[in-house]
C-alpha cells in the first residue's frame, strides 16, 4: 500500500521538533540519526555532524512523520505551502492535541464546528510547522 507520508525540514532544530511531537501527538520516536550516527559521520564536515538526517516518529494509529535538518550550507526557507493536517475520532482528543501543538505557537484559526468535522482548527507550532487539526470527522 503506498502512504503518502510529510517530510519536514527543520534548520538545526530537528531534534527538539521531534521530541516535542512526539509528546504532543502521543507518538513514538523511532529514529533520530544525526550525523555522527550515521555510516557517512567520517565523510561528513564536523560542524554538520549534529543536525539530524533522519527521524521517524510512528503515530497512534500506524501513520508516520518524518523529518531532517537541512544541509547547514543551504539556505533554509522554512516550511511553506503545506499544512499537516491530523484527524482524531473525538473532539477531546482533537482539542488536546491541538492545545499541545499550540503552546508557544500560533493559532491561526481557533478550534471550532465545520461542515467536515465536529470541530477542527489550525495554528503554526513553535517551529513554524502549520498545522490542521480535525476532531470528529462528519460525513459530507
Amino acid at each position: 500500500m503506498t502512504q503518502a507520508i510529510a517530510y519536514l525540514g527543520f534548520n538545526g532544530n530537528c531534534a527538539d521538533a521531534m521530541r516535542f511531537y512526539e509528546r504532543a501527538l502521543n507518538g513514538k520516536l523511532e529514529v533520530l540519526m544525526s550525523g555522527a550516527d550515521s555510516p557517512m559521520a567520517e565523510q561528513m564536515p564536523k560542524q554538520f555532524l549534529h543536525r539530524i538526517l533522519h527521524a521517524r516518529l510512528v503515530l497512534p494509529g500506524g501513520g508516520m512523520l518524518y523529518a531532517g535538518d537541512c544541509p547547514a550550507d543551504q539556505p533554509f526557507e522554512g516550511i511553506k505551502g503545506v499544512s499537516i493536517a491530523v484527524d482524531y475520532p473525538s473532539v477531546d482528543e482533537a482539542e488536546a492535541v491541538f492545545a499541545a501543538l499550540a503552546d508557544g505557537g500560533q493559532v491561526t484559526m481557533p478550534m471550532q464546528p465545520a461542515f467536515w468535522a465536529r470541530r477542527w482548527g489550525m495554528l503554526i507550532d513553535r517551529f513554524g510547522t502549520p498545522w490542521i487539526v480535525n476532531g470528529e470527522l462528519l460525513p459530507f
